[in-house]
């Protein structure tokens, strides 16, 4: 059944995220801070690893980069995009929507939970390829896998960021959904040099929602989403 990887995605974030809700409520302020630090920092490490993957490699006996850039370009034309559309902006309105629904007036770290955590499941590899995977073969492993790992994220966050969390359930159904789909018809389509950018530049990004987690001054980083885009097109035509 094709399809069916992006469900399990989600059943996995709604476990994980309302077990780390049930856990959280139990935790002391202080430990609710030290965890979304400890967090933060994981997020951090999950980035730089993710883009340390796609740039360096063994050429000759001798490391070598490469995509840096294309990847300055995708940051710095999908971020000047992201910004005219006031993408997060938007993205905080349907974080601030959900929370009225949600009877969550009181919880302060609604929205910033809900744009966090949606950035850091939503963004990636796993999230591109397995959907593709998906589409074309029915083939659901990927993003399986990527449900296990999301639900452990979201856990930790929701503990730490309240049920705002949960709700990053939501643009994963979407996203993955519609990535799905489109490969059904156009799978074929998608060569391996733009999966390649994307996950290079998706991986930037994650490392940027890490930061967010540990740190005051805030990367708006649904602004510079429309980077993943930039980076596809620079590996289609490249």
């Amino acid at each position: 059944m094709k399809g069916l990887g992006t469900i399990i995605n989600v059943i996995c974030i709604l476990l994980g995220g309302t077990a780390g809700c049930l856990a959280g409520n139990r935790l002391k302020d202080n430990i609710r801070e030290t965890l979304m630090t400890v967090n933060g920092i994981g997020v951090v490490v999950i980035g730089i690893s993710g883009a340390l993957a796609q740039m360096l490699s063994v050429t000759d006996g001798r490391l070598t980069s490469q995509g840096t850039i294309m990847m300055v370009v995708s940051l710095a034309v999908g971020a000047v995009f992201g910004e005219l559309l006031q993408i997060e902006r938007q993205v905080a309105r349907f974080g601030e929507w959900l929370k009225a629904k949600s009877h969550s007036d009181g919880d302060n770290t609604f929205v910033s939970g809900f744009v966090s955590t949606s950035c850091t499941v939503c963004i990636g590899a796993m999230a591109v390829i397995g959907a593709v995977q998906d589409g074309i073969s029915g083939d659901f492993s990927i993003l399986a896998a990527k449900g296990i790992l999301d639900a452990i994220i979201v856990c930790i966050m929701a503990a730490s960021q309240g049920k705002g969390c949960v709700f990053s359930a939501i643009p994963v159904g979407i996203v993955q959904g519609a990535i799905t789909l489109l490969a059904v018809f156009v799978g074929d389509f998608f060569p391996e040099a733009a999966l390649g950018n994307l996950s290079l530049v998706g991986s930037v990004l994650i490392l940027c929602v890490g930061l967010n987690l540990v740190r005051d001054k805030q990367i708006r980083v649904a602004n510079a989403l429309p980077a993943i885009v930039v980076a596809m097109v620079w590996g289609i035509f490249e």
